[in-house]
């Protein structure tokens, strides 16, 4: 049996470390790789993206 410890929930707002608008975005989708690897799909809008935990703050950056 595996145990996931995912670092962000469903559901959860988080922000792209990168984004200068620093847009809200939800944590819809976590897939997991045979290597234990994480990758969150998140949603901002209409708009999907995928990214490793690294990228992502639950806190926004207001100095971008």
């Amino acid at each position: 049996m595996m145990v996931i410890d995912a670092e962000f929930d469903f559901g959860e707002m988080v922000y792209l470390k990168t984004d200068k608008d620093q847009s809200p975005r939800m944590v819809v989708c976590i897939m997991v790789y045979k290597a234990g690897e994480l990758i969150y799909k998140l949603v901002c809008g209409t708009t999907e993206s995928s990214h490793y935990g690294f990228e992502l703050s639950r806190e926004i950056n207001v100095l971008i």
